[in-house]
């Protein structure tokens, strides 16, 4: 049975209504970009008429439906369990995956109250410099705003700007990255373009530095903890045994295809990726050496198994589960260091 598209928005806006509810009138639309995860309405199961219809492609339900069903969870949350730590969180589909996956913020909600402001398909460029000026360190205003409430900050970023997919371009990141396979399986630093990786990185650390800038230019955040990660080890496609197949991206979305493109195998990849992951996890290293109350939660080994993956650089909901416990035990003990938590 049909409903409308009046009544369709309306489950999308009830927080109370199960995202698997939700699903059953939707399609994934594949291959719609980075780390963004797009949605289709059924027309066979939802009547819209031809205004709905444009304003249902103007509104991208993925980011749009995850967004204010969190932010009314939110705001029910801080009625119903005020004895909760409130936190803030801003990022990339680590902290947002809208509706098929339970992501990082979709655990620890069941911890603290926590204020989501994460998008799939952000990047650090668009948090902290973007075009967009309602979303361009938007979690400042948001800090702000609860500035007397917030125990806490979640910060993750980075991933669309070294594994991810160039916005601009719709091109992986990777190709400009990786060097041509020059036949030594053991060679790790010799497939890195020097110049293409250090510049991202060093851009990367200028954001951060901004965000972190940013909070401590507020008087009531200056000790406030900030946590921030630099993602798990990943399995590029085609990984021995490999049998994923996500409904949202191609199998190779992201890794896959330039590995291929320069001829690297995958378990080299897997290397070089994760050789450049250590160096993210060593420039957030620095960051937290000059700031105590910058806090690094290492994800590096919560997802061991190609199984924890539902696609090459995103965790299954049990996947992110351990992903989650990581930073609830970081979160935890930083609150009670700061008598947030007792």
């Amino acid at each position: 049975m049909k409903i409308t598209y009046d009544e369709f928005l309306k489950l999308a806006r009830d927080p109370s209504v199960p995202e698997e509810q939700l699903l059953k009138y939707c399609r994934v639309v594949r291959h719609t970009g980075a780390f963004d995860i797009q949605f289709q309405v059924k027309p066979e199961l939802v009547e819209m008429t031809e205004i709905d219809e444009e304003f249902e492609n103007a509104l991208q339900i993925g980011n749009w439906a995850s967004r204010i069903r969190r932010y009314w969870r939110f705001k029910e949350a801080m009625k119903d369990h005020p004895e909760r730590p409130m936190l803030i969180s801003e990022g990339d589909s680590w902290f947002q995956f809208p509706i098929i996956i339970d992501d990082v913020i979709d655990h620890l909600s069941e911890h603290y109250n926590i204020y989501s402001l994460g998008a799939a398909g952000d990047t650090a460029q668009n948090m902290v410099y973007g075009p967009d000026r309602a979303r361009r360190r938007e979690y400042l205003s948001a800090l702000y705003d609860y500035k007397d409430k917030v125990s806490g900050f979640l910060f993750s970023a980075a991933g669309n700007d070294i594994i991810g997919e160039d916005p601009d371009t719709g091109v992986a990141v990777l190709f400009d990255i990786l060097q041509d396979f020059n036949g030594d399986i053991n060679d790790v630093d010799g497939h890195i373009n020097r110049a293409a990786f250090d510049e991202k990185l060093a851009f990367l650390k200028g954001a951060y530095e901004r965000v972190i800038s940013d909070i401590r230019g507020v008087s009531e955040l200056q000790n406030m903890p900030v946590f921030v990660h630099g993602y798990d080890y990943v399995f590029p496609y085609k990984w021995q045994g490999d049998t994923r197949d996500p409904l949202h991206a191609a199998k190779d979305e992201w890794l896959g295809e330039p590995l291929s493109d320069r001829n690297i195998p995958s378990v080299l990849g897997r290397k070089i990726i994760s050789a450049m992951l250590d160096e993210l996890y060593a420039m957030l290293d620095g960051l937290a050496a000059a700031d105590a109350n910058v806090i690094v939660v290492d994800c590096r080994g919560a997802m061991p198994n190609l199984t924890d993956w539902v696609d090459e650089i995103h965790g299954t909901s049990d996947g992110f589960a351990k992903v989650a416990g990581r930073f609830k035990m970081a979160i935890d003990q930083a609150l009670v260091a700061h008598g947030a938590m007792t």
